[in-house]
């Protein structure tokens, strides 16, 4: 027996850029923070593929209707089939440097990667974290494959019934992302992280269309 679906209250705070999916044609992997202050993870969500009244912002409180996921990460949670997603309020302000939404991380924020890691290893949680690097030492941009595979293009092109395809074909980022950096712990062996945040492919999306300078010049990757 699945267990029984329940409704959450979260706040959005992660949305991935989207990719090919078998379940789901593309979808995003989102992280948000319950009403009760917990991690919740919400995938797979096919953003570009909700209705605009459920396509919710980055700080927005909504009600979704969940199941917990097969997935063994404790944090984890599908979403009910069909079921809508309720946005609750706009965004939360940015006023008074961005206090209402401190509120709301500020007690979650753990001492560093190495801490998290230790307590995953010994409890098999946390799998989703916040804190601050003591050193970021660099991004890294490697390039990737410029065009989706056959495979790939056959899940994005497929049709669905009941669902109204984006006007546009999901662009493929072909590059990676990962941050290097150093942890504020005593014996932090520095890490790598790749980022598949939704704001860097877009950052990417952005900048490869400015025009080139007379001199043949501009950002490029």
């Amino acid at each position: 027996m699945p267990p029984p679906p329940e409704k959450r209250k979260a706040l959005i705070v992660v949305r991935t850029y989207p990719t090919p999916a078998r379940k789901g044609v593309e979808v995003s992997c989102t992280a948000a923070i319950t009403e009760k202050g917990e991690w919740m993870r919400l995938f797979p969500i096919p953003y570009r593929y909700l209705d605009e009244k459920e396509k919710f912002s980055k700080y927005q409180w909504v009600e979704v209707t969940v199941r917990k996921a097969k997935d063994t990460r404790p944090e984890s949670y599908s979403l009910l089939p069909g079921a809508e997603i309720k946005i609750l309020e706009p965004p939360l302000s940015t006023k008074n440097a961005w206090r209402a939404r401190k509120n709301i991380i500020t007690p979650l924020i753990a001492h560093c990667l190495c801490c998290l890691r230790a307590a995953r290893d010994a409890h098999g949680h946390p799998t989703l974290g916040i804190f601050r690097p003591k050193r970021i030492k660099r991004l890294v941009i490697d390039p990737d494959d410029a065009a989706w595979t056959p495979a790939q293009l056959a899940i994005l092109r497929q049709e669905h019934l009941f669902e109204k395809k984006p006007e546009k074909e999901l662009e493929k980022v072909p590059f990676s992302f990962r941050y290097e950096f150093e942890c504020d712990h005593d014996t932090c062996p520095t890490h790598t992280i790749i980022c598949t945040d939704w704001e860097m492919g877009q950052s990417w999306r952005a900048l490869s269309r400015l025009p080139l300078n007379d001199d043949g010049g501009g950002i490029r990757f």
